[in-house]
């Protein structure tokens, strides 16, 4: 005897997304036909005046719950503006709402799918943090960005001075520090002498002035110093983004003061990192599964034939 699989969600809807436009699909139960469902299917440019159109329909249609899959970029203007007039969406790991494999695939069917793995809880939502993690979680994103952009030019830099048979990183851990930096200057003032560069030495770096003098012997010309001062300015632009980023997320994080307390108290974890776990993972741990509650976005094993029972309902 085959299983009817239970209707979980009576009023849903399914999005399927593109750039320009998407395909919407509402699933509700039918006024004149007890146990039978109700499917209409509509096409929205993705503008903002199309999607308040596309709130209102909803609204109109009573929908409860809003699902998409997480197509590139695409779907956060969508999610984030139904989330704002008030309905509840949920993001789904395209993987997980996979169609049946041989089955014609176009954009009002992928939508009907959707919405029919969706009222029968065959799928679970993704991680989507509230508002004030999302805008923090950019900052540190971006901030992540332009650390790695400085590091790489970082290393441009020290390629351009073996190019020149400069080998201060051979003696300087950081070409960049006090003294490092000092020397490069010069050189690009036109000091081209080994001696006097190595005496700009600071600190401990005096006592390894003769290894200096070998280091700094090279073909340093007018052209090495005309790109290491573009390479220098950059990586001060850069710095510079970096700490008026770092400034605004101390500003963002502070709701959440206690939780990166208490994430710095763990060994390796600093307060940089600490604040960009929250910023990934939010400070409420509730929201994902555990053990016991299985894995977000599986099937659930208790309906294995949930998804050979959809095979041919498209137009049910």
């Amino acid at each position: 005897m085959t299983e009817q699989p239970l209707e979980i969600v009576q009023r849903v809807a399914a999005l399927d997304l593109g750039k320009a436009g998407l395909v919407a699909c509402v699933r509700v139960p039918h006024e004149d036909k007890p146990g039978r469902r109700r499917q209409q299917v509509r096409e929205y440019a993705t503008v903002t005046r199309s999607l308040v159109e596309l709130a209102d329909w909803l609204r109109c249609e009573r929908v409860e719950l809003v699902a998409m899959e997480a197509t590139s970029c695409y779907w956060k203007p969508v999610f984030y503006l139904l989330e704002a007039e008030g309905f509840t969406c949920w993001l789904l790991n395209a993987k997980h709402v996979k169609n049946v494999p041989g089955r014609p695939k176009t954009d009002k069917l992928d939508a009907v799918w959707l919405a029919k793995v969706v009222e029968r809880g065959m799928c679970r939502p993704s991680f989507v943090p509230p508002k004030p993690i999302r805008e923090l979680r950019d900052v540190t994103r971006y901030r992540r960005t332009l650390i790695r952009q400085r590091g790489a030019e970082k290393q441009r830099l020290e390629k351009l001075l073996e190019d020149a048979q400069i080998k201060l990183s051979t003696v300087a851990s950081d070409i960049l520090g006090v003294s490092g930096r000092a020397m490069l200057e010069a050189m690009i003032a036109g000091q081209r002498d080994p001696r006097v560069l190595a005496q700009m030495a600071r600190g401990r770096m005096r006592s390894k002035i003769d290894n200096l003098v070998e280091a700094l012997t090279g073909h340093f010309a007018d052209h090495h110093g005309y790109l290491c001062q573009m390479m220098l300015e950059r990586i001060d632009e850069l710095s510079a983004r970096i700490e008026a980023l770092t400034q605004r997320i101390e500003q963002m994080i502070a709701p959440f003061a206690a939780a990166v307390a208490q994430l710095d108290e763990i060994t390796g974890i600093g307060a940089t990192s600490a604040q960009e776990l929250i910023a990934e993972l939010g400070a409420d741990m509730n929201v994902f599964p555990t053990a016991a509650s299985g894995v977000l976005g599986q099937v659930r094993p208790d309906r294995p034939q949930l998804r050979r029972q959809e095979q041919g309902s498209l137009h049910r």
